[in-house]
């Protein structure tokens, strides 16, 4: 016979058991909260999409901050995958992907702002500068400038000059002087339009003129005329390049040739530089490389050293017979690159050049395996003319196994520093098997009579 408390006592059990048999303990609590997370989430992206002013997205901002820092408070059970190979999902990354792109929903809908119109005006101050202009593409910047500085004028209600003046054709005395004051003036609306006057919502409308006259003056740019929108020889042509040719002179082809022999011929590196730099033909650059190798102008020595960074094997004759220390820095690179034809070459201009930082460098190639490379070396070391070189010339000289080639360099080298000392060690060679090395100490002995 039972009574209520038995009743009851197995109503609990009953209870019990379910709950142990359908769950752990606390799941159907934390599933409620990712819900929750989704729910609050779901809201946030309503009113990100019903938001209309700055402050409303700074509303759904903060909403947003809250609702990240309680997901990084917030802990999940880990629900293990059926397949022990793959790893556990954990509940708070989607919700965090969530965030996120609310995050980037918002940024999206902000402004645009006076630091926007800023932006756009340093953009196109800095094409403005940055850019070389044919004489029909000046006047049209400049038109371009002025309708800008005009529409930005009525918006902002304020004026913008163009400071200075030009000649009256839309270019000032000086390109470089028109363009910086076209560009200033620019800079002055962004200035302007970005020292906190205007508001990203009252005054959304002059804004978004503002960024319209921008974009007008950016596609006005793109479509002036700059120098690299003209043809090689259009752009020789208004440099002058060809002006130096006549109906006597003009006997080669092509004339880019006949201009090169010209302008060797009048000690004028400008026309050829320009000639190497703008024509990429194998033929014209190796014209222009030999025109400057024997002119051997100073003002080649930049464009030059950068094809020798290339090892470009001419090149690197040009830095030699231009003869300045500052390529030394590139070429002691290339001694020991194990490229007997550039090592010869670099050899060779480190000796023309005659730079005593070289030495070294040019000493460790008297070791090269290619007999070729040492005679090189041992040449240029004379040429240098360094007092340091006469120990390891000299050995070079006195090894009985050393190649002729070698050997006979080695005693000219010794010859060309002059010294007591390297005219000694290379007199002592008067009765050498090979006939250069017994010349050259005969003109060591000679110089010390």
């Amino acid at each position: 016979m039972s009574n209520g408390d038995d009743e009851r006592a197995d109503d609990t059990d009953d209870g019990a058991s379910d709950g142990d048999v359908d769950t752990e303990p606390g799941a159907e609590s934390d599933l409620a909260d990712v819900e929750a997370f989704e729910s609050r989430l779901d809201a946030a992206a309503s009113a990100l999409e019903d938001a209309d002013t700055e402050a409303d997205l700074d509303s759904v901002e903060a909403t947003v901050d809250d609702i990240e820092s309680d997901l990084e408070d917030a802990e999940f059970p880990v629900v293990e995958p059926d397949d022990e190979d793959e790893e556990p999902e954990d509940p708070a990354e989607p919700l965090a992907e969530r965030i996120g792109d609310l995050r980037d929903g918002i940024e999206d809908r902000r402004g645009p702002y006076g630091d926007d119109v800023s932006d756009a005006a340093a953009d196109a101050a800095g094409t403005i500068r940055g850019t070389r202009w044919t004489r029909d593409g000046e006047p049209a910047v400049a038109d371009a400038v002025e309708a800008f500085l005009e529409s930005a004028g009525a918006e902002l209600d304020a004026e913008f000059p163009l400071a200075g003046g030009t000649d009256g054709d839309g270019a000032g005395d000086d390109a470089d002087s028109e363009t910086d004051r076209l560009a200033d003036a620019v800079e002055s609306v962004g200035e302007t339009a970005a020292d906190g006057r205007l508001d990203a919502d009252e005054d959304a409308g002059t804004i978004a003129a503002l960024l319209e006259a921008a974009d007008a003056l950016k596609s006005a740019l793109e479509d002036a005329e700059e120098w690299s929108d003209l043809e090689i020889a259009e752009q020789f042509e208004r440099e002058g390049f060809y002006d130096r040719m006549n109906a006597e002179n003009r006997k080669d082809f092509p004339p880019e040739l006949g201009v090169v022999r010209i302008a060797e011929a009048e000690n004028d590196p400008e026309r050829i530089l320009m000639a190497l730099e703008h024509l990429d033909s194998d033929f014209m650059q190796e014209n222009c490389l030999d025109a400057l190798r024997r002119l051997g102008a100073e003002e080649a020595l930049e464009p030059v050293e950068a094809l020798a960074q290339r090892r470009e094997v001419p090149a690197i004759e040009v830095l030699g017979k231009i003869g300045d220390e500052g390529a030394v820095g590139t070429l002691v690179d290339f001694v020991d690159s194990g490229n007997p034809p550039l090592q010869k070459a670099t050899l060779r201009a480190l000796g023309e050049i005659g730079s005593e930082e070289a030495s070294q460098p040019v000493a460790n190639a008297l070791a090269d395996e290619e007999p070729a490379v040492r005679s090189v070396a041992a040449r240029a070391l004379g040429l240098i003319g360094d007092t340091r070189a006469i120990e390891p010339l000299s050995e070079r000289l006195d090894d009985e196994d050393e190649a002729d080639e070698v050997r006979g360099s080695a005693a000219w080298a010794l010859v060309r520093i002059g010294t007591e000392r390297a005219l000694e060690a290379a007199a002592a060679h008067d009765d050498d098997r090979d006939y250069g090395v017994q010349l050259e100490a005969e003109r060591a002995r000679d110089a010390t009579a």
